[in-house]
């Protein structure tokens, strides 16, 4: 036995030492990485449960921290006692722990067990073998320098107004840099007790309810308690010279509960003016959704040193305290924090409905005008490329700025559910929210795109595959123009679609169009699109003189040069294009009663083309693709359009 040890811990020791020569040399190679494509490929993907912790589930951990922001570089030192049930038989048990975090002792009751650490994985020998179901506790004591630069911060020693502050963003794959954690998604810890010893004249803000603070000496340990489930990534804490400050959401009612704000002593003036306003958004998202999903231990938020938000169970960290990040951050507690997206590929369901959230409060605090304005300026940013899917694919969420990209993840996940409101109506589409939240499968566990799909179909008693795959899956966007004509009270419109990616052949769309009339009325008809170049016929009651594709912009769609018929008199009917189909060569038949001014030609997408050669009898398009064209001819008497189709 004791031969044994002395093989195993020589092998640790070789093994451990080539590891820190890998490691080098990795950290060396990632700098350049970080540097030079905005962290990509800086982390191992961890989209979900990974394979060397996917033989247990975590029930319980008690962490036990030490930490003095007055030391000159960032240090932790404690243990982490973690509860565990095994899946499976196993002799082993893994945990996820950076490379340069020392572990000096490791413990299954009075045994010390040995261990190895290497690539960030913390794989331990365990005194005997569990069967399945059989549970277990191991502690592990360990120290070091946590590196902040994975994430955004994972471990930040930083300072305000001249006094220190330690604070941590473990999202993504952060944790690890900091604390042994099981690093997944979809098996959350199901309660946790937190301790902080740090000098007295700190302050120290975490997850769950403020048990106590026992001072000893000149040190103060504080002991925070969370009684939910919470994924790796969520667990946090920030430590300074915090001012704290109460307000009550449901005051006075059974259901009142504590947010409870952590700001620094400088900005406490400010804070004050700005979050009272998180009461009135509490009480929104209760109606909305459901009553706040932590009220039996509180909300708070804590000032820290990054320039946006971190949704932290029960204790958003923020870098400033703006209304729509403040609705932003408490939206998450129910999508993110009660309901986890289930893999870094689905991020859209925790970032997806905490934008859209905030444009909730838009709509309901300031108007309808400041909501429009709200979806405008999100599909101006979502339409400044044309490519890009709302679904992170998996070999993109590794990198990080795709993962968290404003335009898709945050901004067209936000718009991609306003179009599921509209296309399945407001009743059907709260509902299927507070469905979501409340299906015991899903609560406080994690869910993935297909659940979200499922409640809303539910709901709404339809099949959305198909709009699903083309808005969440699907890149793009649809390239809108129309051609239309009225014959007494019954207009004729023809909408024509092309889409700015290809992996979307068509958008579907239960498309809004306004009928304007010549002194201002105003109609707007729902057209069920489902192909391109679909003819409708809307009964109007007054003359028309424009037509506006989605007036309210509630779709992410670009609408392209207008090929609709304008005032067309008798004369300009006899004008005419032969022979269509075309090989390349179309004679205009002309009326000697109008005198045409120019010709436009499109292509399928209606990207009008250039140098088309015209000698006002003959259109030479020899030398474009065979497909479908659009010709716009501008008379003296109107316009006319006419589709061609060349051979």
């Amino acid at each position: 036995m004791k031969q044994f040890y002395i093989l195993i811990l020589l092998l640790f020791v070789l093994t451990k030492a080539k590891a820190q020569e890998k490691s080098f040399y990795k950290d060396v190679y990632l700098e350049d990485l970080i540097k030079n494509e905005g962290r990509k490929f800086a982390f191992r993907n961890t989209n979900s449960e990974t394979n060397h912790t996917s033989n247990y589930d975590l029930t319980y951990h008690k962490l036990d921290w030490k930490l003095n922001p007055n030391a000159v570089f960032a240090h932790i030192e404690g243990t982490v006692t973690s509860d565990f049930t095994a899946k499976e038989e196993m002799s082993t048990i893994a945990f996820d722990l950076a490379d340069n975090m020392t572990v000096t002792e490791i413990k299954q009751g009075e045994n010390e067990l040995l261990f190895t650490h290497f690539d960030d994985i913390l794989t331990i020998y365990l005194s005997e073998t569990l069967q399945i179901g059989e549970s277990s506790t191991v502690e592990v004591t360990y120290n070091g320098y946590p590196e902040s630069g994975s994430g955004f911060g994972a471990f930040t020693k930083s300072s305000h107004n001249g006094t220190p502050i330690i604070w941590t963003l473990s999202e993504p794959y952060g944790a690890k840099q900091w604390w042994p954690c099981k690093q997944d998604l979809i098996d959350k810890v199901e309660n946790i007790d937190i301790f902080v010893t740090t000098p007295s004249e700190f302050v120290v803000a975490s997850n769950g309810l403020k048990i106590s603070e026992e001072i000893s000496g000149l040190d103060k340990t504080t002991h925070w308690k969370h009684d939910y489930p919470i994924p790796a990534y969520l667990v946090a804490i920030a430590i300074t010279n915090y001012t704290i400050y109460t307000e009550l959401a449901y005051e006075g009612t059974t259901n009142e509960f504590p947010i409870d704000n952590y700001v620094y002593p400088e900005s406490l003036e400010l804070a004050q003016e700005k979050t009272p306003v998180t009461v009135d958004i509490m009480e929104l998202f209760g109606d909305l959704f459901e009553m706040y999903p932590f009220k039996e231990e509180k909300y708070g938020h804590a000032q820290f040193g990054w320039g946006g938000g971190m949704e932290h169970t029960t204790m958003s960290f923020m870098g400033n305290f703006n209304r729509g990040l403040i609705a932003h951050e408490l939206a998450h507690q129910w999508f993110g924090d009660k309901i986890t997206c289930g893999s870094w590929s689905d991020l859209w369901v925790n970032e997806g409905f905490a934008t859209y959230s905030n444009a909730l409060v838009i709509e309901n605090f300031d108007g309808e005008e400041a909501f429009k304005n709200w979806r405008i300026n999100k599909t101006g940013n979502i339409k400044a490329l044309p490519d890009g899917s709302v679904y992170v694919h998996e070999n993109d969420t590794i990198n990080e700025s795709r993962l968290f990209s404003s335009r898709l993840t945050y901004n067209k996940g936000a718009m991609l559910l306003h179009m599921v409101r509209k296309h399945i109506g407001d009743e059907d589409f709260f509902q299927g929210i507070k469905n979501f939240l409340n299906d015991d499968n899903l609560a406080y566990d994690y869910a993935k795109s297909e659940q979200v799909i499922e409640h809303f179909e539910a709901t709404s008693g339809e099949d959305l595959t198909e709009f699903f795959n083309d808005w969440l899956y699907g890149q793009g966007y649809p390239l809108y123009s129309s051609n239309w004509s009225q014959n007494g009270n019954d207009v004729e419109i023809e909408l024509m679609q092309g889409q700015s990616d290809p992996s979307v052949d068509f958008f579907e769309i239960r498309l809004p169009v306004e009928f304007i009339g010549e002194n201002g009325e105003s109609h707007i008809e729902i057209l069920n699109n489902t192909e391109n170049n679909q003819l409708f016929t809307v009964t109007i009651d007054f003359p028309v003189s424009s037509v506006v594709i989605d007036p309210n912009f509630d779709y992410i769609l670009k609408k392209e040069t207008n090929l609709s018929v304008e005032n067309i008199s008798s004369n300009v009917i006899d004008l005419n294009l032969f022979p269509n189909p075309t090989d390349g060569i179309l004679y205009v038949k002309e009326n000697e009663r109008i005198s045409i001014k120019s010709i436009q030609i499109y292509d399928n997408t209606q990207k009008e083309l250039k140098n088309v050669a015209f000698d006002n009898k003959t259109i030479n398009i020899k030398n474009y693709e065979s497909g479908l064209y659009f010709v716009k001819i501008i008379t003296d008497k109107g316009v006319v359009s006419y589709k061609i189709l060349k051979k």
